[in-house]
């Protein structure tokens, strides 16, 4: 039959398309990524107030803290400061058992004393943050007015301004961010997609439908229909996943490196579009090798491995390893568009580690092809590798 393979594609589009599970599935995923967006956003946008004591005759105290409340507000901080007065020592550490303030502050001694903020427990970073520059500011502030100087006149040209020489804007934690992405995009679009290739194809075999239908399909089309049919939901899969991310992103702070991100995301469709069909193939194979479905489970096993492990190494190399991963196939789809949003990649990298995975993709199909044909119609035990691949092509299913 020709163009028997758009018949088998598109079967396995609607199958996949209206099967719970996947759809169950998806919808999770799709929640789970809007969620975590939004309880990022809303983090990150949160104010956190404090109340902070201050012994109402430690003047030097007090003054600090208005001054860190006022600079709080000033800036724009997600820090919010309310100043408690009390009485003496012994009722500012009452109000930190009762929690009736967060911290309390106390001024030093003379020129030698320090100064300390206290806490029932530990005093929250940023707040101890904010106490702590704004002291500086002013015991430097009264210190330079001693002088007969100022405080502007002291620090002038002490700034320090850090300059990122090559040009590109995204913070290093963002980079790792993405790459969990988009290696947990990859582990979820191969292990998902590719274990239902290998289930319906062992559903076939088992149910000897296969024999029906290679009288009707040649088997290179039917494997290729199922190569196809499986890419495009894989492929959707991730368009849809990624496209809720980067609108999400959008409303955080993310939104000024969306073009970046969008860049990158464009590459990893590409590159994952091209790996998966390998990954397609070698499932499918997985699904012929087997008898039986409770065979899958050791077919499959080796794919599961590779996968695993290019999930686990990819979004944590890097330097030189993330380099040399980012031209060698499968791990090529993550690596490559990770190191496009770290701006390591210089503008031909990635189209010759496109060209090294498209050249393996080839080998793994043509090598997938010969396999598959070789164990679809053999039947009584697992097949291995090897007799699939010398077994005559006009094998018949067994007993």
């Amino acid at each position: 039959m020709k163009n028997a393979w758009m018949l088998v594609a598109t079967r396995e589009i609607v199958v996949r398309a209206l099967n719970k599970g996947f759809l169950i599935g998806l919808v999770v995923n799709v929640v789970m990524i809007g969620g975590l967006i939004g309880f990022t956003s809303y983090m990150d946008g949160r104010t956190e107030s404090f109340d902070v004591a201050v012994v109402a005759e430690d003047e030097p105290a007090a003054t600090a803290l208005e001054s860190a409340a006022g600079a709080a507000a000033s800036d724009d901080q997600d820090v919010e400061l309310t100043v408690v007065r009390v009485d003496s020592a012994a009722a500012a550490e009452a109000a930190l058992e009762d929690e009736s303030a967060d911290a309390w502050l106390s001024s030093g001694d003379g020129d030698a004393g320090g100064w300390t903020l206290s806490g029932w427990r530990e005093p929250d970073n940023d707040l101890a943050a904010l106490v702590e520059s704004t002291v500086r500011d002013q015991v430097m502030a009264d210190r330079a007015d001693a002088a007969g100087t100022t405080i502007d006149a002291l620090t002038a040209g002490s700034d320090v301004e850090t300059e990122r020489l090559d040009g590109n804007p995204v913070d290093p934690q963002i980079v790792f961010v993405a790459g969990f992405v988009l290696a947990f995009l990859f582990f979820m679009g191969a292990v998902g997609s590719g274990s239902m290739i290998a289930g319906s194809v062992i559903e076939e075999k088992q149910s000897r439908l296969v024999e029906i239908i290679a009288t009707a399909v040649p088997l290179r089309q039917l494997l290729a229909g199922k190569i196809i049919g499986s890419s495009v939901i894989a492929l959707a899969q991730n368009l849809l996943l990624a496209g809720v991310g980067l609108i999400g992103a959008s409303f955080t702070d993310l939104s000024a490196i969306l073009p970046a991100m969008s860049a990158t995301m464009i590459w990893f469709v590409v590159f994952f579009t091209v790996g998966f069909v390998a990954v397609a193939a070698l499932y499918a194979v997985a699904g012929s090798l087997a008898s039986r479905t409770e065979d899958l489970q050791y077919t499959t096993s080796p794919l599961m491995m590779l996968i695993l492990a290019v999930y686990v190494v990819t979004f944590s190399a890097d330097g030189m390893l993330e380099r040399v991963l980012s031209y060698i196939p499968p791990a090529s789809i993550v690596s490559m568009p990770v190191r496009v949003l770290n701006g390591d990649a210089l503008w031909w990298e990635p189209l010759v580690s496109l060209l090294i995975l498209l050249l393996a993709t080839l080998g793994a199909v043509l090598l997938s092809e010969r396999a598959y044909r070789g164990a679809l119609m053999q039947t009584g035990g697992r097949v291995s590798w090897k007799a699939a691949m010398t077994a005559e092509r006009g094998t018949t299913l067994g007993a």
